[in-house]
């Protein structure tokens, strides 16, 4: 991990347990702010973003599960990793806290270093997700070696916006070119318009969150700033041929059958 502290959310109203945490996540470098209730974390929440929230499922006021999915509503949260911890060993209630959509669901008792590994590991993942996306190119795109600058350069400016509404006008500012200008070069390189090529980077990141195991679709509209989960459902389906649901499908499928092949 980087030298710079991380902020991680702490949500525990088991005071021998918090304050364990607490002491563990503090020797491991990271920032934190420990809250007993969901409430007390949603008020502060409303005007900080941390790295990784980790909740207590059973709490008064407001539990984990009702936390998750009041904070999932609101965008800016959306890519905010959600580890739920708890002494309930019910299937089901693991189950359907991860089918909710949380990153992890994590039993009590547990070793502090489990936690601290995951917390890590959690927040590398994305960092790389997003750090490896930039320079890689897409598979349906083509790239001439001799303006691939122009393209990275392009990528890394859409990278930034993936969950905004493109402003096209701003863009080809930012790029130093003008808007017309701007889609030639595109097209010239892409054989897509600029609208096209943009919402394809959007479908192509999506794909590599499914691939890389995330299952939410609300999730994958919200992160690539679609204006609706009619309208990511309807390109990912002329894009993939496939619809977001049954891609999900397809790549746990394969999966299960590598699992079992092993």
């Amino acid at each position: 991990m980087e030298n710079s502290k991380k902020n991680v959310v702490l949500i525990e109203d088991d005071l021998v347990l918090g304050d364990l945490i607490l002491e563990v996540l503090v020797l491991n470098n990271f920032n934190v702010k420990w809250f007993k209730n969901g409430r007390e974390a949603i008020t502060y929440l409303h005007t900080h973003i941390p790295e990784i929230i980790i909740s207590d499922l059973i709490m008064p006021l407001m539990n984990g599960e009702e936390l998750f999915l009041e904070i999932r509503k609101i965008n800016k949260f959306n890519t905010i990793p959600f580890i739920i911890i708890s002494a309930n060993t019910s299937d089901e209630v693991k189950i359907k806290q991860l089918e909710n959509g949380v990153n992890d669901y994590i039993l009590k008792p547990f070793k502090t270093k489990e936690l601290i590994f995951k917390i890590k590991n959690i927040i590398d993942f994305k960092k790389n997700i997003q750090h490896k996306f930039i320079p890689d190119p897409f598979s349906k795109v083509t790239i001439v070696l001799s303006q691939k600058d122009f393209i990275t350069s392009l990528n890394e400016n859409l990278i930034t916006k993936i969950k905004l509404k493109v402003d096209i006008d701003l863009l080809s500012k930012e790029l130093c070119i003008s808007k017309s200008t701007l889609d030639k070069k595109i097209r010239k390189l892409t054989t897509k318009n600029t609208s096209q090529y943009i919402r394809e980077f959007k479908l192509e990141y999506a794909i590599r969150l499914i691939n890389s195991g995330e299952s939410s679709i609300q999730f994958l509209v919200s992160e690539t700033g679609f204006n609706s989960f009619s309208y990511f459902s309807t390109s990912f389906k002329e894009y993939t041929k496939l619809s977001p649901r049954d891609y999900i499908n397809s790549i746990k499928t394969k999966g299960i059958k590598i699992k079992e092949f092993n």
